[in-house]
């Protein structure tokens, strides 16, 4: 399988460097990761299994006019607007959304006139330096129809995963895992960046219930957008992310830690907008959305 790799930061290059032990994959990265993979190839180190750590995918700084069976899209959600133009050059069959946040599925979809389908990886990962990706921690990748049901297309994708040594699994439920997703990051993400601490800090006090209110105020929002949800069922979810997650990074602070533009206005300030169109309120997702906001402000880069 052809397939393009849209935004090989540390996820995408993970993903990426796995998939290509068995098809030919091409990276779209920065310009300094993309020299360093074309001149020793793209190192993977960490919690892998197996194969060859040193792989030798092909890789670019320009993704226009992409040819694939498949695009594997894995920019931060406010570049997806922008991904999808530069996609829409190109002639695709596919395209699969991993990335944080709600509605890039949509956004895919509204400039591409190919199918889009829904992901979701849970593999912890560190882009260490240009051309060397780690992986902190063993996760899946689950795909599927984003409006939920069964599909064709995510059974071949995910086989296509699965024979590359990927632990993938298609799920019908799409929906749903995305708000369960939504769920995990809105407690883990903002709590961790602003502190300055691992996911692990979300287990204790006093960021365990600051954290758990922020997933229940998500759970209670899903369910007011007709996605069955539980309050529980987010609950442990977040706490199972936590735990296997523990020493790790979360996105957001790494994005904090280097002075980046957050994705939070894709994940708690999400759930603030979807609360307020349902009449609800989520004063705990709206304080860590205001707050990182604030701290992006400050830094100019807002």
């Amino acid at each position: 399988m052809e397939i393009v790799v849209f935004g090989a930061g540390s996820l995408g290059s993970l993903i990426g460097g796995l998939l290509a032990r068995e098809h030919d994959v091409t990276l779209v990265a920065r310009e300094a990761h993309v020299c360093a993979v074309r001149e020793s190839g793209l190192r993977l180190e960490g919690a892998i299994d197996g194969g060859p750590s040193r792989i030798f995918p092909a890789a670019t700084t320009d993704g226009t006019g992409p040819e694939a069976d498949l695009v594997v899209v894995t920019v931060k959600s406010f570049d997806t607007r922008s991904a999808a133009e530069t996609l829409a050059t190109g002639s695709v069959d596919a395209i699969l959304s991993l990335q944080n946040g709600m509605g890039n599925e949509a956004t895919l979809a509204a400039r591409l006139e190919v199918p889009v389908l829904a992901g979701t990886a849970t593999y912890g990962a560190i882009l260490q330096e240009p051309g060397v990706v780690e992986c902190t921690g063993r996760g899946e990748v689950v795909l599927g129809a984003r409006a939920g049901g069964p599909s064709p297309l995510a059974d071949r994708i995910g086989e296509a995963f699965v024979a590359a040594g990927l632990e993938a699994t298609v799920a019908k439920d799409m929906p749903r895992r995305l708000w369960e997703k939504l769920a995990v990051n809105a407690g883990i993400n903002p709590v961790t960046a602003l502190t300055g601490t691992e996911n692990g800090a979300v287990l204790e006090e006093p960021a365990t219930d600051l954290a758990r209110t922020a997933t229940r105020e998500t759970a209670r929002v899903a369910r007011a957008c007709d996605v069955s949800l539980s309050n529980r069922e987010a609950l442990a979810a977040m706490v199972d992310v936590a735990e296997a997650t523990a020493a790790n990074t979360s996105s957001m602070r790494q994005d904090v830690l280097a002075e980046r533009y957050t994705e939070i206005d894709a994940i708690n300030g999400y759930v603030v907008d979807r609360a307020g169109e349902a009449g609800l309120e989520a004063p705990t997702n709206r304080l860590l959305t205001s707050l990182i906001r604030t701290w992006e402000r400050g830094r100019g880069l807002r």
